[in-house]
C-alpha cells in the first residue's frame, strides 16, 4: 500500500512539473527565420526569442502523428495553421511590438512562446 502512495504521489509531481513548472530552453533567432519541430509533445525549440518590429517566418516540421499536433494556434494574433505531416508548414508573422506571443495546439497541450525584444 505504502508503494502505491508513493508511486502515485511521484506521479502527481511529475504531472505538475511537466505542466506548470517545466520551462524549455530559449531559442534567439537574428535572421527572424526559425524551424520547429513539432514531435514528441513539445515544440522544439519551444521559446523563442526575435527581433521586434520585423516580419517572422515559421517552419513546422511535424513529425508526431499525434491528433493534438495537427494545429498550431496563435491566440494573440488571431491565426492558426493546420499542420501537415512530412511537410513545411510556413507562416508568416506580422512585424511584432516588444512582448510575448503564445503558440499552442488546439487542447494547448504543446505550448511554445515568441518573445519578441
Amino acid at each position: 500500500m505504502l508503494f502505491i502512495n508513493l508511486l502515485g504521489a511521484l506521479l502527481i509531481a511529475a504531472i505538475v512539473w511537466w505542466f506548470w513548472l517545466y520551462t524549455p530552453k530559449r531559442a534567439q533567432s537574428t535572421s527572424n527565420q526559425i524551424k520547429i519541430l513539432v514531435n514528441n509533445g513539445v515544440y522544439q525549440p519551444s521559446n523563442i526569442t526575435v527581433s521586434a518590429g520585423t516580419k517572422i517566418t515559421l517552419d513546422f516540421d511535424r513529425q508526431d502523428p499525434a491528433p493534438c499536433a495537427e494545429t498550431v494556434i496563435f491566440p494573440q494574433l488571431d491565426l492558426s495553421l493546420a499542420l501537415k505531416m512530412g511537410q513545411s508548414n510556413r507562416i508568416e508573422l506580422p512585424a511584432l511590438s516588444e512582448g510575448q506571443y503564445d503558440f499552442h495546439c488546439q487542447m494547448q497541450m504543446y505550448k511554445g512562446k515568441l518573445i519578441a525584444e
